[in-house]
């Protein structure tokens, strides 16, 4: 059998990180040689995170990218925007195939990301990177080195409005998104809304108006997909949940098809992808059918009322959202096969 390949995991300390770190574990193909937190440097894996005690007995290290690239093969870097591209253009230039789980390298322009983010640190490598969702870009995952794994609600957003756009049977201009996702998506951060005290019990918007930082990820996918301008209005909203994301994409055909066309689209579209299970008329996807899993439910329902096309989702914005998504493009790239340590069943209850 061939040598595991050494991995590490840097930014490992996040909810993204361990959710790699969970899945890493079990890859019968991977050896987990580094990962890193400037908080935790020093200090067991196990220690920080019982849940993880007696599974490996990796310490955290603070990131040194010459040092990564010594003991690694392949780097995933889970940091948050802006700190990742720095990290990552050392770890490129040292030899080490990437899979970036931030913004950093998903938008192609350079105008795009300074207007949504600010200056970029590492511009040179702007459109370098292969977008991650397989399921859309298997081929050219297959021969590279370096990906931009998708955001979660892109990814719920993008799966089912897919086959639409590229066969031309609804417009991309304008699409409607909204989208409810659970309070792990905003990562650690200790702010007031995510007091357990201001979200149970309740649900609220945010960020709308246009102006979350996933809407020109959206567009630029749409675009590509429709080979037509996009105008997205996308509306996040937050659950009292710790994971998974419901989305509900809304879109003015363009032609007239059946129910049964528009349903049989998205079971050809995804018959052989294993990742997206496309549920049986009448069902509509459900948060606790795919929680701890890297699969996404789809659906299609036409509004008899007003005609629109109607595109449901539900994933897990730790795993198919992001941890688990990153490790199914890692297993393209390196020839492994595509469910190689996602076959995890979903958690019920």
């Amino acid at each position: 059998m061939a040598q595991p390949l050494r991995v590490a995991v840097v930014g490992a300390s996040g909810y993204t990180g361990l959710e790699l770190l969970r899945i890493l574990l079990r890859h019968p193909r991977v050896r987990l040689a580094a990962v890193t937190s400037e908080q935790r440097a020093g200090r067991s894996l196990g220690e920080c995170f019982p849940s993880l005690a007696g599974l490996t007995e990796l310490c955290f290290t603070a990131v040194d990218p010459a040092a990564l690239a010594r003991a690694a093969d392949f780097a995933f870097t889970a940091l948050p925007h802006a700190t990742s591209a720095h990290v990552v253009a050392k770890l490129r230039k040292a030899g080490l195939a990437v899979a970036d789980l931030s913004a950093d390298f998903r938008l192609r322009a350079s105008a795009v990301y300074e207007q949504w983010y600010g200056p970029h640190a590492a511009p040179e490598l702007l459109g370098a990177a292969v977008y991650g969702l397989p399921e859309l870009h298997r081929a050219a995952l297959r021969c590279a080195d370096f990906v931009a794994v998708p955001g979660c609600y892109p990814t719920g957003a993008l799966l089912p409005i897919a086959p639409f756009l590229r066969e031309g049977w609804v417009s991309s201009a304008p699409l409607f998104i909204d989208a409810k996702s659970g309070v792990s998506g905003a990562g650690r951060t200790l702010a007031e809304d995510y007091l357990f005290a201001e979200l149970a019990d309740s649900c609220h918007a945010y960020k709308v108006g246009g102006v979350h930082r996933h809407v020109p990820e959206i567009a630029q996918e749409v675009e590509r997909l429709a080979g037509a301008q996009a105008r997205v209005s996308f509306v996040p909203h937050l659950l009292p949940i710790a994971r998974g994301i419901a989305t509900t994409v809304f879109a003015q055909p363009t032609r007239e098809f059946t129910d049964n066309a528009a349903r049989d689209l998205l079971q050809e579209t995804y018959r052989d992808e294993f990742f997206v299970r496309v549920l049986p008329q009448g069902a509509t996807p459900r948060i606790r059918s795919v929680r701890g899993s890297n699969f996404c439910d789809v659906a299609v329902v036409r509004d008899a009322g007003t005609g629109v096309l109607i595109l449901l989702s539900a994933l897990d914005n730790l795993v198919k959202g992001a941890a688990g998504q990153a490790v199914q493009c890692m297993n393209l790239m390196r020839g492994f096969p595509e469910t190689e340590g996602l076959l995890e069943a979903p958690l019920v209850p």
